[in-house]
């Protein structure tokens, strides 16, 4: 029987992976909203104005209370997603192709899609995940 197929193992395994994603961006929102001096170099460098750096932390939060409520995680997933194929593309366009921003940014999108394709049934009846035929 497969993780998945337990639902009481595949929830567990999936708020784990979704706690990860959580305490990340609720992390990187915190520092964005009390203490942006710290990351006013990396704002700057990826073109943002550093004074910025409270208002990408509000949305970074929204997102992270909306992925953490079981009624409204698939909309926080699908924001959460596009909040960070931004933060992708703002290195992407620096020429940094694979660092270590992008690296991460890829990691907590499927970690924040895996987490929450174990912990919901309707998700998984969705985006079912087949054998091959054969």
């Amino acid at each position: 029987m497969s993780v998945i197929e337990n639902s009481r193992k595949g929830a567990l395994l999936g708020w784990v992976l979704s706690a990860i994603v959580i305490l990340a961006l609720a992390a990187d929102a915190a520092v964005d909203l009390f203490f942006p001096s710290l990351i006013k170099a990396e704002m700057e460098a990826t073109g943002f104005a550093a004074d910025h750096a409270g208002s990408l932390g509000m949305i970074i939060l929204v997102c992270v209370i909306l992925y953490a409520i079981p009624r409204t995680a698939v909309l926080g997933a699908i924001l959460t997603t596009g909040f960070l194929g931004g933060a992708i593309c703002a290195h992407f366009r620096l020429g940094e192709l694979g660092s270590p921003p992008q690296l991460i940014s890829l990691f907590l999108g499927v970690l924040a899609w895996g987490g929450l394709y174990l912990r919901d049934q309707r998700v998984r009846a969705l985006l079912p995940i087949r054998a091959a035929i054969g």
